[in-house]
């Protein structure tokens, strides 16, 4: 009555109802032991038919899951056959057609759903490994670039311990040259040397006239 699309694998899967409504029937109009045996023995070879059906047409090698679903829509008829009927109920196993209620067939759903959520996730963990990949390529670049970075500041630094070594000396330098006591020094007096007497002609040397001969 519904496919249940699955992604491989499980596969789709056939979820068919049946319901063996003439023999339950009879099995609940039965008023002895005798017809109680032989409605159920009819009910376990309706069931039997169903599910040989279902095997047969529904589970299809390529196309479709390894296994189907028999939905009985009565919680009364699921009890019955698995408190009185297990033989059919394990044959059903063997042909992997298994039978649900309307409360089973919700949790089966609810695996369902669990499943197509699994692979959901594992598509997604080739993306999602190939990003954390890419995460852990810029982490690595960024790591570099801090490296790079932090070898400026020390370079940096160094420069700036230079420069400040340097100030320092200049500093002391140019407070020396200030301690220098640098003044006029006083003139050298000299003394008055003393009065040149002329030294006297020779008698043959010519005596020169003074002006104020003339």
């Amino acid at each position: 009555d519904c496919l249940l699309k699955l992604p491989n694998p499980p596969g789709p899967i056939v979820n068919d109802a049946k319901f063996p409504l003439e023999a339950w029937h009879e099995l609940g109009e039965a008023q002895d032991e005798a017809g109680k045996i032989a409605a159920r023995k009819k009910l376990s070879q309706a069931l039997s038919k169903h599910v040989h059906d279902i095997a047969s047409k529904y589970l299809i090698l390529g196309e479709t899951a390894e296994s189907a679903i028999l939905f009985l829509p009565s919680e009364a008829v699921y009890g019955e056959f698995h408190t009185n009927l297990t033989k059919a109920v394990e044959d059903s196993f063997k042909m992997r057609v298994y039978i649900a209620s309307p409360t089973t067939l919700m949790a089966t759903l609810n695996t369902v759903r669990a499943i197509l959520r699994d692979v959901k996730m594992r598509e997604q963990a080739t993306v999602i490994q190939a990003e954390v990949g890419k995460l852990m390529e810029d982490i690595k670049r960024l790591d570099d670039r801090v490296g790079k970075l932090n070898s400026h500041f020390n370079q940096a630094q160094k420069d700036i311990s230079d420069i400040t070594t340097s100030t320092q000396k200049i500093t002391r330098r140019g407070g020396k040259i200030e301690q220098i006591d640098v003044q006029d020094a006083p003139a050298e007096q000299v003394a008055p040397s003393d009065p040149v007497t002329p030294a006297p002609l020779a008698q043959d040397q010519p005596r020169f006239p003074d002006i104020g001969d003339n």
